[in-house]
């Protein structure tokens, strides 16, 4: 598959499912958890408190893993895998960018002093279980 007709089919999937899988490393092994993104391209926001295990995580090291997409009955959903490197951002656009009213459970608003968003740098992108032959790797 061509690189162009690849962005869109990833693009699609990133459109229509929000709610993925973040994998970091806790102790050697990988540590995965339900969040929802929301990306720039191909860079991807999640928002979190700065007091969960994950930022610890992140700080001993920053590759993580996010799966998204592969909702409906598994067979043949495509999916995307992505590998990268998470930063802590707490600039107050991104912040109200990511905010919705359902993080007012955690959070008292988007300048609460513990929310803050994990951006994710991808350093490979891959389309799952897309007509045609996958995995395609999208070259970044």
């Amino acid at each position: 598959m061509e690189q162009q007709e690849l962005k869109k089919k990833i693009t699609n999937v990133l459109d229509n499912y929000t709610v993925g899988t973040l994998a970091t490393v806790k102790n050697n092994r990988p540590h995965s958890r339900y969040m929802s993104f929301s990306n720039e391209g191909f860079t991807f926001y999640t928002p979190t408190d700065k007091e969960t295990h994950k930022m610890e995580e992140i700080e001993a090291n920053p590759y993580v893993h996010i799966l998204l997409g592969y909702q409906g009955e598994g067979d043949g959903d495509p999916y995307v895998e992505v590998e990268g490197k998470a930063k802590i951002r707490e600039d107050q656009k991104i912040k109200e960018w990511l905010w919705t009213e359902r993080m007012s459970r955690w959070f008292t608003s988007s300048g609460d002093q513990n929310y803050i968003a994990l951006e994710i740098e991808p350093e490979t992108i891959r389309l799952m279980n897309a007509d045609g032959d996958t995995p395609e790797t999208l070259e970044l």
